[in-house]
């Protein structure tokens, strides 16, 4: 920029009524931005005293009661095709097998004796 010093009258009263222009498009430039900021300060960024300064344009979105039921009801869908699967056994997985009562209770009696026969072992070698 030229020294302000060589400019005459004419030329300073442009570069002021330029300059008060640049000044009211940059406020209604925020204005339609719907945001505030200060000057030199980009968007998002800090400002001296540390607070954020929130982005420009960047609003929060709403959504309808009827998407949000929509959402949720497919969601449970998944859950419960999830947990439809989990109850049956994988492909080439098996079950585990259960033993009726009475085949239970015979083989706790082998094992009784097994032991009864351990102990009486050990107690002769002492």
């Amino acid at each position: 920029m030229t020294n302000l010093q060589n400019l005459n009258v004419e030329q300073l009263r442009r570069i002021v009524a330029i300059k008060e222009q640049i000044e009211r498009l940059e406020a209604v430039l925020e204005s339609i931005a719907g945001g505030r900021r200060g000057p030199g300060r980009p968007p998002g960024r800090p400002s001296a005293n540390g607070s954020a300064i929130p982005k420009l344009g960047r609003r929060r979105r709403r959504m309808s009661a009827a998407a949000r039921a929509r959402i949720a009801a497919a969601q449970r869908a998944r859950w419960a095709k999830v947990r439809g699967r989990a109850s049956k056994p994988a492909k080439g997985v098996r079950k585990k097998r259960r033993v009726n009562p009475a085949t239970r209770a015979r083989l706790a009696a082998v094992a009784r004796a097994r032991w009864a026969r351990a102990k009486a072992a050990g107690k002769s070698a002492l």
